[in-house]
């Protein structure tokens, strides 16, 4: 924790590289990827204060859209899609991941309902044919296609995706190696950027 004050006590002196910021954003994209402390999207793609419209949650879930009942991802996407006009939306899902992992291998996560009952939002069980496999590469990637397919039933998403207006991306981040996939809908594959 000392070397996070200590970075946070220095960051300020610079004010002249952070006046810019000041006037406002218009990030391209919106990067919907997992809380996962592995997990650092600016890192991932080198990207510098205010490119990146960042969503993080457990397990990079997207829940349902209900115009009724409103929850914070949902107003986060409609405020990136609706107010920045953002052109691209990435769905990340990760290597290593404890969300999609303890969904695939039912868990007992009784100790931790709030965990338990947001996992249930995962949109379904995704395809593993290994559980035991520590990367859960092949239900993470499952995951992500699910969570786009959750995207387009927003209406600011359909949209804009209607018009033109916007492109969703499916992801795949390697924390064991740092390599990022991205899913070819010609090919239904993930491979290497």
């Amino acid at each position: 924790m000392q070397s996070l004050i200590d970075n946070a006590r220095t960051f300020g002196q610079r004010p002249e590289a952070f006046a810019k910021l000041a006037e406002g954003q218009a990030p391209e994209v919106l990067f919907i990827t997992c809380s996962d402390s592995r997990v650092v999207p600016a890192l991932i793609t080198g990207a510098t204060p205010g490119q990146l419209f960042e969503l993080r949650t457990a397990g990079n879930i997207v829940p349902p859209y209900a115009a009724a009942a409103p929850t914070g991802e949902a107003a986060t996407i409609e405020y990136a899609v609706q107010v920045l006009g953002v052109q691209h939306i990435v769905v990340c899902g990760h290597s290593h991941c404890g969300a999609v992992g303890a969904v695939v291998r039912h868990d007992d996560l009784s100790a931790a309902p709030a965990v338990r009952d947001w996992l249930a939002h995962a949109a379904d069980e995704p395809a593993c044919s290994d559980t035991a496999d520590p990367t859960v590469a092949e239900a993470v990637q499952h995951h992500v296609l699910k969570q786009l397919v959750r995207l387009r039933s927003f209406p600011c998403i359909r949209q804009r995706l209607q018009a033109g207006h916007l492109q969703l991306h499916g992801w795949y981040y390697e924390v064991h190696t740092g390599t990022v996939l991205a899913h070819r809908t010609d090919s239904d594959t993930f491979e290497t950027l």
